[in-house]
């Protein structure tokens, strides 16, 4: 049974998501399988838009984050595009640096991303005219101010994210409304989940995003983020909507 306020929420994101297929073909989802980004697998599958699903499998995710891709195959008939980093850059890194030299600096941990992430995602994006993501304002103080439709400077589209002013508690009675699969991690302490050695829970009161690269928080680092969703100017891109 899905709560009759959130059907609104449900209306208008479909409608944008359907306009995004329709206006910005070819367009793609880049999924993280997070809580929020199965929100937007369910509706993208279920109402087959023509928009392609990706995730950056970076070599260090949680096995229950991998487990998702079989269990959304089997849910909705559908493949989510697995796109890798380089082997080569990551095994040059390891060499260079150690395989967990991330925790030694920001700009090891920067690198890092840069190599299984930020690369990985201009290609996952070549040739798109826009992508779709899962990102909510409510998630840190850096995103309160994120737009529904924004100018992707970086990579030259349009970024959408369609639940840009959506709740916690909307995403989790959009997932047990239509009992959509999601990372038992979510259950564990863990409101945001990305790689593996990189995330840990969080405890209660604590910000959703305080889990990951925790230990620069502890060594005095302000705002974290991987990278991917940062503007040329070094913050994240704050476009009006429809600009």
């Amino acid at each position: 049974m899905v709560a009759p306020d959130l059907l609104p929420r449900i209306d208008s994101t479909l409608a944008l998501l359907q306009r995004v297929a329709i206006e910005y073909r070819p367009a793609a989802f880049s999924n993280s399988l997070g809580a929020e980004d199965m929100v937007l697998t369910d509706m993208i599958a279920r109402h087959r838009f023509g928009i392609d699903m990706f995730t950056l499998d970076t070599g260090r995710l949680h096995d229950e984050t991998l487990a998702l891709l079989p269990a959304i195959r089997a849910r909705y008939g559908r493949e989510v595009r697995v796109v890798k980093p380089d082997s080569a850059a990551v095994a040059g890194y390891v060499a260079r640096n150690g395989v967990n030299a991330f925790y030694d600096s920001i700009e090891l941990r920067k690198r890092c991303c840069e190599i299984r992430k930020i690369e990985p995602l201009r290609r996952a994006l070549a040739g798109k005219k826009a992508w779709i993501t899962g990102l909510r304002r409510g998630q840190s103080a850096a995103r309160a101010a994120l737009a529904l439709e924004e100018a992707d400077e970086v990579h030259g589209l349009r970024k959408f994210n369609p639940l840009s002013d959506w709740t916690a508690n909307e995403v989790w009675s959009y997932l047990r409304s239509f009992d959509v699969p999601y990372n038992p991690l979510h259950d564990r302490g863990y409101p945001s989940i990305g790689c593996a050695p990189c995330t840990r829970a969080v405890a209660a009161g604590e910000d959703a995003r305080a889990g990951r690269w925790w230990w620069e928080a502890e060594r005095g680092a302000g705002a974290r983020e991987c990278g991917i969703h940062i503007a040329p100017d070094g913050r994240i891109a704050r476009a009006k909507a429809g600009t």
